[in-house]
């Protein structure tokens, strides 16, 4: 049959698995690889920077669904590779890190001396869920495919390949290349509903109860079952809330759903409940570990819970039913079940008790939205702007500290996978690669993305990227020129302005807007909320990527609504 690189071998298995998409920064190591991907349809990314190459790949992974590969360069390449990673594994996100080795004889082990050697292997394996190299061409598809099991089999994640670079530059016999499989010959690609006697006995619990509640996790959003939690909550009249990782999996306009930060509201319903189904969540920090006092004694209430990974099952909150399956199969099934033993639900027991309890967090959030900046612009009301102007399937990125908390207060998501942000690790400079991959999952989609000034400074040059890759988003830095959340840190201690003197709180003022325009996008600067939506406009039909500078109220953007129920969140020990 004639000789193929073992370069393309590896592409070649990597199409198998149905990859679309690479990322990563070109070096001599990686053209063995990237010059196959065109004939195997897989469009290569080139980013500025190797970190950022894997939040481009976390937001296309996101929005699709599927995994997305990166590519690392020998060692210092691969050590910012790593830096993204951290992302991915928080987030869990199923990204393939491949990293390229210098020469065997010499990197592997280091000799002592060698030019770019390092032991990458070693750093990747506590933030992946496989980590190996290979040294053997003949392993390569057995190890893709180790690789991508891992990364897709129960909570997703990273997995990590190293390859040496004389390997992929090797010619063999094709007709020795072992059997490459397709994804679904060798892993679980669908779990199903799991037992039929766990899905009776779940039905049983919500026909059955007097005040139930429903709690969903970015698990409804990787099997795409919001349709199904929604249908469930609404036949059982349940109050329904998502962890901030999952917004949009329920409209977040609906009259069942209550917001995560309403402690008050939320809280209440979740004490009353008496059996809780939690869907695809693993009740982490933000979710209050899932325990009292923002949830309810485990000890009175029947606690059901979905996964897909059983190792999430029961581990922060003891369950009375696992049920480990499928998220759109198990809730499909449930949900069928409950209709043959009861009627459907009108209305929820004690709502108006629940939205009454919210309503002094509304009232703050009302207020501070109100209030006349002393200049710039009052950021909550940027905030609306951009929700008013923007359709409510559109995608939503958010970056920063403040300027994440008050994009969470005023802009509500309204469907399933349209809102980015890296919620386990508060990572500052995804915001940027977040949208760009965002828009190259869905590029029929508007994208927009709202950061703080500090978050954008991480990966700004990423700006040519999207200009080069014809990525059009729109990003809004709301500018206050200083770290925003460090300085509302230093005022909730007790500090003052004199305190944070010379302590790099505030930043040189910078021309976001000019800087964007010198690599290639188009950039305006709005000064005030009037000037705002037609700015919006004129970015949008730029048909670039476009930066508005939004010179915000500082005072306003150091007390931020939300702050204390964050701040309050975060406090439980669980």
């Amino acid at each position: 049959m004639g000789e193929i690189s073992v370069g393309e071998i590896l592409v070649r298995c990597l199409k198998a698995e149905g990859l679309e998409a690479m990322t990563g920064i070109i070096d001599g190591a990686h053209i063995p690889i990237v010059v196959h991907t065109p004939k195997y349809g897989i469009r290569y990314i080139n980013t500025r920077h190797e970190e950022a190459a894997v939040h481009v790949a976390e937001g296309y992974s996101r929005i699709t669904r599927k995994p997305c590969v990166v590519l690392g360069n020998p060692a210092c390449g691969t050590g910012n590779m790593l830096a993204g990673v951290v992302s991915a594994h928080g987030e869990g996100h199923p990204i393939i890190a491949i990293a390229t080795l210098r020469s065997t004889i010499k990197a592997d082990p280091n000799r002592g001396g060698a030019w770019q050697a390092a032991d990458t292997e070693s750093m990747a394996r506590p933030i992946t869920k496989y980590a190996a190299t290979i040294r053997q061409w003949q392993r390569i598809p057995e190890m893709v495919r180790a690789a991508f099991r891992a990364a897709m089999t129960g909570r997703p994640g990273p997995a990590y390949l190293a390859i040496p670079d004389e390997l992929l530059l090797m010619n063999v016999n094709e007709d020795e290349v072992p059997p490459i499989y397709p994804a679904e010959r060798y892993r679980v690609t669908d779990m199903g509903a799991g037992d039929p006697a766990w899905i009776e006995e779940a039905a049983e619990l919500l026909a059955n109860a007097e005040r139930p509640y429903v709690h969903a996790g970015k698990g409804v959003l990787w099997a795409d079952a919001a349709a199904e939690l929604v249908a469930l909550g609404e036949y059982i009249a349940a109050p329904m809330s998502s962890s901030l990782g999952s917004r949009g999996v329920i409209p977040e306009d609906h009259p069942h759903y209550f917001q995560s930060y309403d402690l008050a509201g939320v809280g209440m319903a979740r004490n009353d409940a008496d059996v809780v189904l939690i869907a695809g969540a693993r009740l982490g920090e933000y979710d209050a570990w899932g325990m009292p006092p923002i949830w309810g004694d485990p000890g009175k209430q029947k606690t059901i819970q979905i996964d897909a990974d059983p190792m999430s099952i029961g581990l922060n909150r003891p369950v009375d039913l696992a049920i480990v399956a499928d998220a759109k199969a198990a809730l499909g099934a449930i949900l069928e079940k409950v209709r043959e033993k009861t009627a459907a639900r009108s209305e929820i027991a004690k709502l108006a008790e629940y939205r009454e309890a919210g309503v002094p967090t509304q009232l703050q959030g009302i207020d501070y939205v109100g209030q006349e900046p002393k200049s710039g612009v009052n950021p909550g009301q940027m905030v609306l702007a951009v929700r008013e102007f923007f359709p409510p399937d559109s995608i939503t990125v958010l970056d920063g500290g403040n300027t994440t908390l008050i994009g969470v207060a005023y802009h509500p998501i309204m469907s399933p996978h349209s809102f980015l942000y890296s919620v386990k690790m508060g990572y500052l400079g995804t915001g940027l690669p977040f949208a760009m991959g965002a828009k190259l999952a869905a590029p029929d989609r508007p994208v927009c993305l709202i950061s703080g000034d500090g978050a954008m400074g991480f990966n700004m040059m990423e700006l040519e990227t999207a200009v080069r890759e014809n990525l059009p988003i729109v990003v809004l830095v709301a500018v206050d020129d200083a770290w925003g959340m460090e300085k509302t840190a230093f005022v909730g201690l007790g500090f003052g302005p004199d305190d944070w003197k010379d302590r790099g709180i505030e930043v040189a003022p910078i021309s976001y807007d000019g800087i964007a325009e010198k690599m290639g996008c188009h950039g305006e600067r709005v000064d005030n909320i009037d000037q705002l939506k037609s700015a919006l406009e004129r970015a949008v039909a730029s048909g670039k990527p476009a930066l508005l500078h939004v010179q915000v109220d500082k005072e306003l953007n150091t007390k931020p609504p939300g702050w204390e129920q964050f701040r309050k969140a975060r406090s439980l020990a669980g």
